[in-house]
């Protein structure tokens, strides 16, 4: 099986194959979810006796000599964090290595059915959520840097969510004459009202009034006054 890792490896460009891939005959990536799952075993019996704790069988671990094969192959085969991230991982840096760009646009570049562009703007508006270690890598092998305040979407509060959904509201009853909302309505805003921004730039904001006005309606006995009052302006029914 090793042969086959290996032969896989060469191709993609990492040992970290889906658990579905098989190669030449060889299921390689249940093989190497294995081959993990034996490295973390042969590490928490180290911890344990590190710490003086007692190891009931070390069946199942893997030796030392399988660990230093595998990572002759590739040496972050066994990350510490999810294999899917250090696979788009590898998969941009082989991309760079190769003289391509860094792929900051969804849809842009898919490389073995993974979405590059997509991963790399996740990892920039996730970074908080990364590990150290995740985040030097970021950094310092592939070149990406944390979104910037003026890129993330805007957090909505209640009172904000509150506002545009009246909004459509209004737009409904001003172009129908009523509030008489189909359940699954959908309302399109026009210009005027933004619930985000990406790179400066308002996104279009669409509203599901009907499935709102129907939350709004079980809940009418928590409204405020005031907002019970713009309902009623508008002709709800409740």
């Amino acid at each position: 099986m090793t042969t086959a890792a290996r032969a896989w490896a060469t191709v993609h460009g990492h040992l970290l194959p889906p658990a579905t891939a098989v190669w030449d005959g060889y299921p390689v990536g249940t093989w190497a979810k294995n081959q993990r799952y034996a490295a973390r075993t042969a590490d928490t019996n180290a911890q344990r006796r590190q710490a003086g704790l007692a190891v009931e069988s070390s069946a199942g671990a893997l030796t030392e000599a399988r660990r230093a094969a595998l990572e002759e192959i590739d040496p972050g085969w066994c990350p510490v964090w999810d294999t899917g991230w250090q696979r788009c991982f590898r998969l941009v840096q082989n991309l760079l290595r190769n003289g391509g760009a860094l792929p900051v646009v969804a849809g842009k570049v898919i490389v073995q059915g993974e979405d590059l562009g997509r991963w790399v703007t996740a990892q920039r508006h996730g970074w908080e959520q990364l590990l150290p270690a995740q985040q030097w890598l970021l950094e310092n092998v592939l070149g990406v840097e944390p979104a910037g305040e003026a890129e993330r979407p805007v957090k909505r509060t209640q009172d904000d969510m509150w506002a545009v959904n009246m909004a459509a509201a209004q737009q409904f009853h001003a172009r129908e004459g009523h509030l008489r909302v189909p359940r699954k309505h959908v309302e399109h805003l026009d210009g005027g009202v933004a619930v985000g921004r990406q790179n400066g730039a308002e996104e279009p904001v669409t509203v599901r009034l009907g499935t709102w006005l129907d939350n709004v309606r079980k809940r009418a006995d928590r409204l405020t006054e005031q907002r019970r009052a713009d309902l009623d302006a508008l002709g709800m029914r409740w």
